[in-house]
């Protein structure tokens, strides 16, 4: 094969690969988009919420829950592969901000084991509501530790946000105002973070996370597009 052959395979490789990770960004912020609907009609109890309603609301809305828990099934791999294929992107665009992206592939399988727990506890919290009447204990310490296991998350998404921003505005994959975006977000998820457990327990300083998630959808639909839309090496 000739070096302009060579040359315009490589270049092919790269514009295809950047698309399959550009829709995988896109595909993974609407499925976190899908699911965070399903559990707001009917609103899901926020974690201040009386056991009582917290029984109640899993007790009437097992068919929820399994919608959600099913899209987050499908959401887990396309986070894998968005973050994975972002790692090879930067390395073969010259390896500019490689250590960001190694750093985003380690806290993006991070984050995916905590989002696995979470709704692990959560179809373990709707299978179990259906046969009682009234809370026990052991259903609350299932509801205590899916909270305990959200309010993880947090850093865990905020150190995978930042690593990515950095890692795509390093190799020219994002503009100036992405890169602040996602230090900004990250920094917010990464400040909620360390109040981990009064998140659990109810606080609003859950808002601040939120705020911070908010522009993790926001970063990856942006990047997603820009990725998918690109024929430039």
């Amino acid at each position: 094969m000739s070096v302009e052959g060579a040359t315009r395979q490589n270049a092919r490789s790269w514009f295809v690969r950047g698309r399959l990770v550009g829709a995988a960004a896109i595909a993974f912020a609407v499925s976190v988009v899908i699911e965070n609907a399903v559990y707001s009609f009917p609103a899901a109890p926020t974690f201040d919420a009386p056991i009582e309603e917290v029984l109640a609301y899993y007790a009437a809305n097992r068919d929820s829950v399994a919608i959600a828990t099913g899209v987050v099934a499908l959401s887990l791999p396309l986070l894998l592969v968005f973050v994975s294929g972002l790692h090879g992107l930067v390395q073969r665009r010259g390896g500019a901000g490689a250590d960001w992206s190694r750093l985003t592939l380690a806290a993006g399988a991070t984050l995916s084991a905590i989002f696995a727990l979470v709704n692990v506890l959560q179809i373990g919290l709707a299978l179990s509501a259906g046969g009682l009447t009234e809370p026990t204990p052991a259903f609350e310490l299932v509801w205590r530790a899916h909270a305990a296991a959200f309010a993880l998350a947090l850093p865990a998404l905020g150190t995978t946000f930042i690593g990515a921003a950095l890692a795509a505005h390093a190799s020219g994959l994002t503009p100036a105002w992405q890169l602040l975006l996602g230090l900004v977000g990250g920094s917010l998820l990464l400040a909620a973070g360390l109040g981990n457990l009064a998140i659990a327990d109810g606080s609003p300083l859950l808002f601040v996370g939120l705020a911070g998630f908010a522009a993790w959808l926001v970063w990856l639909l942006a990047t997603g597009v820009r990725l998918v839309r690109s024929d430039v090496d």
